[in-house]
């Protein structure tokens, strides 16, 4: 069984989502089922296939977050110091085309949000970074082409 490497905000984000599926959206999609059951003839109450279908949505998505839940491996980069890039690491780079100096932080893939600045680890950016030291450049082959980086600051925790 593969482990599934996350950071500590990573899987309490995960759990919050698993705790509100079961507390509040189950109960509510249980219910709604009830509702439209009372309505009478299933086969055309729209009412009902939506609710059996956020049902299995539902369903889906609790088996899907417990069976990561179940694989985590949870890593605090705030153990890790230094100028060497490992996962939980929050890398500025500077680039070397436009001069902008993006910070990203390397963690697991179920909790990256490119928006948030979070990278996932299978990321070609962060499979560039990992293992390079400050100062380091480093070459990113992206779809629009190459692009070379220059780590200016790594920080942890």
């Amino acid at each position: 069984m593969e482990k599934i490497p996350m950071t500590p905000p990573g899987l309490a984000m995960l759990e919050d989502e698993l705790r509100n599926l079961k507390q509040v959206e189950r109960p509510a999609v249980i219910r709604a089922i009830a509702e439209a059951r009372e309505h009478g003839d299933l086969s055309e109450n729209a009412e009902y296939h939506a609710a059996r279908e956020r049902q299995s949505f539902i369903e889906g998505r609790l088996a899907e977050l417990e069976d990561i839940i179940s694989r985590a491996q949870v890593i605090d980069p705030a153990q890790f110091s230094g100028e060497v890039v490992r996962f939980g690491a929050a890398v500025t780079l500077a680039d070397e085309d436009s001069d902008d100096e993006p910070t990203y932080r390397i963690v697991g893939a179920h909790e990256s949000d490119i928006a948030k600045g979070l990278i996932s680890v299978h990321s070609p950016l962060a499979r560039a970074l990992i293992g390079k030291h400050l100062g380091d450049t480093v070459e990113v082959h992206t779809p629009s082409g190459a692009k070379s980086y220059e780590i200016v600051d790594v920080k942890y925790g």
